[in-house]
């Protein structure tokens, strides 16, 4: 099923899931250098089985996977309508939580309508019934803008990719109305108006919306920085330049410091096998930024898994496999992150990572028995 729609296009991150042939071919020869390397990479260190990595969201949340199973099993929108309104105004969390939705849908549509062979599409019905039956829950039109924006991003060069971007715009709007003080609705904008092509004048005034409402939301500036990359309209010191304006701005516990390395991820060259690449000092300044955030912010924050996941795939290639082992060990079970999610098997990607640093960890020295101690 493309991978869950390349993991509901990337869950957190939307618009940036369209990466070059390349990069996906390299990332299929590390998974089967990874699977080669260690075959059972659970054996003793107590990590989840390949088939039991959950694919849908980045790290452990108990409510959300509960409201995703009940809204499949009985297609009630309710469920969800529910869990929204208990995440109230923790945008970091609703955010994360709308896009998930929003992917939940959109999979369960494309499933369908593979399923159907061209026939009538049943999947996510819930969601349309659920802006129907409830067309003033702002949690209906938050997850319902989310999931226009990944149903034209599975296509961008499709004749209608304007056509539902627009429609993702006008609910967008229709969203901020109902409620007013969120920033939720104007974030999902971002990815409308980075697929629209807006002027960075445009754009920068829908940003400053977006900053005057959550300042310091991760997920808001994970959305805004495609939009400043070379891949977008923008360049890579354009990118770096925003992340680290970010990251220098930062108040105490923010994971914005981590945003760098999102920013060299995006530009990485096409041929990054180099191991002094990833031991440069641009590269370890990013690596030491995430470091200092994951050490300041809360413990729960609702972004830390997406910054756990991509430490990991560079503390790899770094060959840090001490660091790297002690990422697994906070994050393993989940999968729903960059960068798995630009794989066709998101779960073979992570675990192809999660064998080579079990691989280097004992090629150290390094022990199940004496990793678990330490944990």
């Amino acid at each position: 099923m493309d991978a869950l729609l390349l993991l509901f296009a990337a869950i957190a991150l939307g618009g940036l899931v369209f990466l070059p042939w390349m990069r996906r071919r390299r990332a299929a020869a590390h998974t089967q250098r990874g699977l080669t390397v260690a075959t059972d990479p659970m054996a003793g260190y107590g990590f989840v089985p390949l088939e039991q990595l959950d694919v849908r969201l980045p790290g452990p949340d108990e409510e959300l996977a509960r409201a995703l199973d009940e809204v499949r099993r009985t297609h009630d929108w309710r469920p969800a309508a529910e869990l929204l309104r208990s995440t109230g105004d923790d945008w970091e969390l609703r955010w994360q939580r709308v896009q998930t939705l929003a992917g939940a849908a959109a999979f369960e549509l494309a499933e369908s309508a593979q399923a159907t062979a061209g026939g009538a599409r049943t999947g996510g019905i819930w969601l349309r019934t659920w802006r129907a039956e409830a067309p003033k829950d702002p949690g209906g039109a938050q997850t319902h803008a989310q999931f226009l924006v990944l149903q034209a991003l599975r296509d961008p060069g499709s004749q209608d990719f304007r056509m539902i971007l627009e429609e993702a715009r006008t609910v967008c709007r229709e969203a901020a109305l109902l409620a007013p003080g969120s920033p939720i609705a104007h974030i999902t904008e971002l990815a409308v108006a980075r697929g629209l092509g807006e002027r960075a004048a445009d754009y920068e005034e829908l940003w400053a919306e977006v900053h005057r409402r959550a300042p310091h939301h991760m997920g808001a500036h994970l959305a805004a920085l495609p939009y400043w990359s070379q891949k977008w309209h923008g360049s890579r010191k354009e990118a770096e330049e925003f992340a680290a304006r970010a990251a220098a701005a930062a108040p105490a516990k923010s994971l914005l410091p981590a945003l760098p390395l999102f920013a060299v991820y995006e530009h990485l060259p096409e041929a990054n096998m180099v191991r002094s690449l990833f031991q440069s000092a641009v590269v370890e300044r990013a690596i030491e930024g995430a470091h200092f955030a994951l050490q300041q912010a809360p413990a729960d924050h609702p972004m830390a898994p997406h910054v756990r996941h991509l430490l990991v795939w560079f503390l790899v290639r770094a060959e840090r496999y001490a660091e790297a082992m002690e990422q697994l060990r906070l994050v393993d079970g989940h999968v729903g992150a960059v960068p798995w999610s630009y794989g066709r098997s998101p779960a073979a990607e992570y675990a192809a990572y999660r064998a080579l640093a079990i691989a280097g960890w004992e090629q150290l020295g390094g022990t199940s028995a004496n990793f678990r101690a330490q944990g």
